[in-house]
């Protein structure tokens, strides 16, 4: 299973330098120098990171593979991947979930389930787990302790302790 973290934008200079839509919510891991990220389109990649800095609010990245801008103007549109099992496994980072974790579970609401996960909508504020409820309809619930306390990867179950109306705002579209 390989994370999206990045789309390649436009060239950024002369010297192969690209600016990056961020996907993930840790750059600074992921676009460290030295990471291998695989690509879509396969054939342009892997890309190897040299170099990442901020310009403004714009990430712009660097790679070993790409030594100017005719050659980063062909990546523009790659879509950039990282491979979750190259983490080593004492980060112990119990915290942090990834959507391909939790699509899937169900939403439980004091016992009873009321949908399902269908994706995890990474924000800059904070993230939100989308619902297909057993109406058919999709909630966008606030991925925060306070709504999602619980999360049981044996059963399979998300806990939601939506405040009151939240779920019924999906239906009212």
């Amino acid at each position: 299973m390989h994370l999206h973290v990045a789309r390649i934008g436009k060239p950024h200079g002369i010297r192969g330098e690209v600016t990056v839509q961020v996907f993930t919510d840790d750059p600074e891991a992921r676009f460290a120098p030295g990471e291998v990220l695989s690509t879509e389109p396969e054939a342009n990649g892997p890309l190897t990171v040299a170099s990442a800095r901020w310009n403004k609010r714009i990430l712009v990245l660097g790679f070993e593979e790409v030594p100017d801008r005719n050659r980063a103007e062909e990546l523009r549109g790659t879509q950039l991947f990282f491979d979750p099992s190259d983490l080593e496994e004492e980060e112990g980072d119990d915290e942090g979930w990834y959507e391909h974790d939790l699509v899937g579970m169900k939403a439980v609401v004091d016992g009873t389930q009321v949908g399902e996960v269908t994706e995890l909508v990474t924000g800059a504020a904070q993230d939100l787990l989308v619902i297909r409820l057993t109406s058919g309809t999709e909630a966008m619930v606030p991925f925060v302790e306070q709504i999602v306390p619980t999360i049981d990867e044996d059963a399979g179950t998300v806990t939601l302790t939506p405040p009151p109306g939240l779920l019924d705002l999906a239906g009212e579209n």
